[in-house]
Formats: C-alpha cells, sequence, structure tokens
C-alpha cells in the first residue's frame, strides 16, 4: 500500500497505493473544495503534475448532496477528475465555521451556510459521506482548535478527536478507501503524542497531522513537526493539513511529511500573489507595466511561456478573468513543482534544507 523508496536525512520518497493509480510522495494536492480547483480544468491540473486532488466532504454534503454525486458516478465521474481524490471529513469546518456550530461528544450541530437549514454531523455521518463521494483517501472525523487555546480546550480536542477515530475506523465500510486517522494536540508535544499514542492501535492506512497553520508562529509548527516524526510509524504516508507555503513545504519535508494540500497557490492566484523560483511578486505592482519578460523565466508552465509581466498585470488591474486564471495555474505548477523537485532530489540523495 505504502513503499518507501528512499530517505534523505529524514526527507522521504515513497509510492502510495490507491484504487484510482499511484501517487508519488512527497506529493502536493491543489485544493477543490467543491470538487473544482476554482479556474482551472481537470487537464491543465495534471498538466501541472498534479496527482491527488482533494475536496470537502462537509461543502458537498450540502450542495449538491453526497448521494448525488454517487448516483452520478462518485467525484471522479462527476467532476472529471479520474485520477485519485481526497476528501476532508469536515472536521476542519467545526473549526473555520465555529460561529456556526455547536460541538458535543456525540458530533456536531450546524446551521447550513447556504440556507440556514439545520443539520447534524456525527462519525459516522462523516463515514456515510464519503463513502458516497467516492474518495480514495478519506480522513476520520476530528476537532480541531484555534491556536492559541487553553490546555483545557486542547485536551478536550484530543479526546473527542481519539473517541471520533474509534467510530469512523468501526463505521467505514469501504475496503477500496484509504481511512487515514488525524493527529490533534496543538503545540502541546504531551497532547500530540498522546493522540498518536491512541490513534496507532487502529491501524489507519495513514496518519494526518491536523491543526497546525491554524494561528501558532511558525517556529511552533516546526517544532511539532520535528516532535511528530518520533511519534508516527515510518511505514505508513504522513500528511500535514493545509500547509502549501513554498518554504512550509521544503521544511516539512525535511522533517519527514510525505503528503501536503492547501488553497493558497490559487487563492494567491486569483489576488496577484505569484511565486516565482525568486521568491513571491505582487504582479499589481505598477513596476510591472512596461515588463516584456515572464514571470518566471525557471518555469515551463503556459502562464510563463506565453505571456508577459505587463500583460499579466493588465489583467488584474482590467478584472479580466483570464489574469486569475494564468495565476492560478502558475501557482499550481510552481507549487507542485517544488514537492516534485524535492522528490527528486531525495531520491539521488542530494536533498538539503537548512
Amino acid at each position: 500500500m505504502f513503499q518507501l523508496k528512499a530517505t534523505c536525512g529524514r526527507a522521504r520518497a515513497g509510492l502510495l497505493q490507491t484504487a484510482h493509480g499511484p501517487v508519488e510522495t512527497p506529493v502536493f494536492m491543489p485544493v477543490g473544495t467543491r470538487a473544482s480547483v476554482r479556474g482551472l480544468l481537470p487537464e491543465q491540473l495534471a498538466a501541472c503534475g498534479a496527482q491527488v486532488l482533494l475536496a470537502n466532504a462537509y461543502h458537498l454534503y450540502l450542495r449538491p448532496g453526497d448521494e448525488l454525486v454517487r448516483d452520478l458516478g462518485g467525484l471522479h465521474g462527476f467532476a472529471g477528475w479520474s485520477r485519485p481524490w481526497l476528501t476532508d471529513s469536515g472536521g476542519f469546518q467545526i473549526f473555520s465555521l465555529s460561529e456556526m456550530t455547536q460541538v458535543t461528544d456525540e458530533g456536531i450541530s450546524f446551521r447550513s451556510p447556504i440556507d440556514g437549514s439545520a443539520h447534524s454531523l456525527r462519525p459516522e455521518d462523516a463515514m456515510r459521506i464519503q463513502e458516497n463521494l467516492g474518495a480514495d483517501i478519506v480522513m476520520a472525523f476530528d476537532e480541531c482548535v484555534r491556536l492559541p487555546a487553553t490546555p483545557e480546550a486542547v485536551r478536550r480536542a484530543v479526546d473527542r478527536t481519539i473517541a471520533w477515530a474509534r467510530r469512523c475506523r468501526e463505521a467505514h465500510r469501504r475496503p477500496d478507501q484509504l481511512l487515514f486517522g488525524i493527529v490533534q494536540g496543538g503545540t502541546d508535544p504531551g497532547e500530540r503524542e498522546r493522540c498518536a499514542q491512541a490513534l496507532l492501535p487502529l491501524a489507519f492506512p495513514g496518519y494526518a497531522l491536523g491543526g497546525l497553520s491554524v494561528g501558532e508562529d511558525r517556529a511552533q509548527m516546526l517544532a511539532t513537526l520535528d516532535h511528530a516524526d518520533g511519534l508516527l510509524p515510518a511505514d505508513k504516508p504522513r500528511y500535514l493539513m493545509g500547509v502549501g507555503m513554498p518554504e512550509d513545504l521544503l521544511d516539512a519535508i525535511a522533517r519527514g511529511v510525505d503528503m501536503f494540500d492547501c488553497v493558497i497557490g490559487t487563492r494567491n492566484g486569483r489576488n496577484g500573489t505569484l511565486f516565482t523560483s525568486e521568491g513571491r511578486l505582487n504582479i499589481r505592482n505598477a513596476r510591472f507595466r512596461l515588463d516584456a519578460g515572464p514571470l518566471d523565466p525557471a518555469c515551463s508552465c503556459p502562464t510563463c511561456r506565453g505571456f508577459s509581466r505587463a500583460y499579466l498585470r493588465h489583467l488584474y488591474q482590467a478584472g479580466e478573468m483570464l489574469g486569475p486564471i494564468l495565476g492560478s495555474l502558475h501557482n499550481t505548477h510552481h507549487l507542485v513543482g517544488v514537492v516534485r523537485r524535492a522528490r527528486e532530489e531525495i531520491l539521488s540523495g542530494t536533498f538539503r534544507r537548512a
């Protein structure tokens, strides 16, 4: 299911087998929250080198409905992406939409942000929804807390995450799906260890690190990753949820992480903040008005091959939809490439990260 192909320090290169094909790790997974990576066609994502797309079970449950997606071929048939999918269980939405939710040990009650209708979601429901969506990799239901948080809040979230993970393991029925457990615990090493130790006997095919990049500073995140490396089994994939800045990807790879997702590439692409081999730039800046050069001379994506910085700036300034499309395409290509090159360096034994 998961084969470790090479290591370089703590950095790892592996191969994860899924029902819709193998995934080479480390891997960056573009986010298509509602079964769509905004502004990009599936064939464009494939051309960027994307191997896995992420969708959110909470949002698809609300609209168009997980049973409708099931009846129209699951995510693969419904959204036209035949490669692997990963679905988040909805636990992060407990955190991000906390003003609209009530959390108990049984699950969550919430009102839809779409129409105000009342809903409840338990671990068993999260499994049913994800089984209907048909993703290759599915996530256990968990509770995430905003940092900084009180020790009591972190401990309570870990208690629920452990209990809900056990219920998810019991409720999950599809053998063609890989169910990952999620290790919570904020930046508290003891709570992270307690959560991991409780989840390991459940023998999940993979383990995620949740609850990071949610308010802690970067040094705390990296310290937590350093500690987590010794908690997670070496023969299972490790997934750092919601982290996607290029420097964070490389620092996490150096600490033994295999999988990543984040909306930041397309979100920044829509507002004109673009990643390049020389760092980030705001293409709306006036200094690019007469710049006939490519966005990133080192990049081979269609945006950099076909359009100048001056033209890209014009598109954003004029409100033309092609600007955010080209920016999102480039950023996605860049982030996928950062991780792909790291894999190549791990395999050759040349990966280095200060």
